[in-house]
């Protein structure tokens, strides 16, 4: 990962309301505390409330994957540029007011080989995002911006 620690920006938003079901993609979505965002297959979940990847992630996994790969493949919800997501539980990020927490890092899965190419997932290995519990409920749009939240929770 490169250095980026400033603020960002929502690059893109992705919901799919079942696992092998193509993800669409949003312009807004209605992030609801203690559930997910609305439409996709993990609302309603314990802790994987949204997956949040690196633009800048993804096009290092593509140059070491020698051909593109396309945001809604990697199946995470939202792609953030120009920021250096958390990877540690318990960071926080602010989305537009909605208040993000670390679960874990994600793992790329291994059907990305199916999907995407063969070497896929190697690619995206340590740059396949973070998953991340809503803690503050709100609406998150492309071209939102993005910002750390200070270890108490509040900005």
């Amino acid at each position: 990962m490169s250095a980026r620690s400033g603020g960002g920006v929502v690059q893109a938003i992705y919901l799919s309301p079942a696992r092998k079901i193509p993800m669409k993609s949003v312009y807004s979505v209605h992030a609801e505390s203690g559930m997910g965002l609305v439409g996709d297959r993990y609302h309603g979940t314990k802790h994987r409330h949204v997956s949040v990847q690196s633009f800048e992630d993804l096009t290092e996994a593509a140059a070491v994957f020698e051909a593109p790969i396309n945001h809604d493949l990697t199946r995470r919800n939202i792609t953030l540029s120009g920021f250096e997501i958390p990877t540690s539980p318990g960071n926080r990020i602010w989305i537009n007011g909605v208040l993000l927490e670390v679960v874990r890092i994600a793992a790329p899965c291994k059907l990305l080989d199916d999907d995407i190419g063969v070497g896929a997932r190697t690619a995206l290995r340590r740059r396949a995002g973070t998953i991340f519990r809503l803690l503050r409920s709100g609406s998150i749009s492309v071209g939102d911006s993005v910002e750390r939240a200070v270890t108490d929770g509040h900005k």
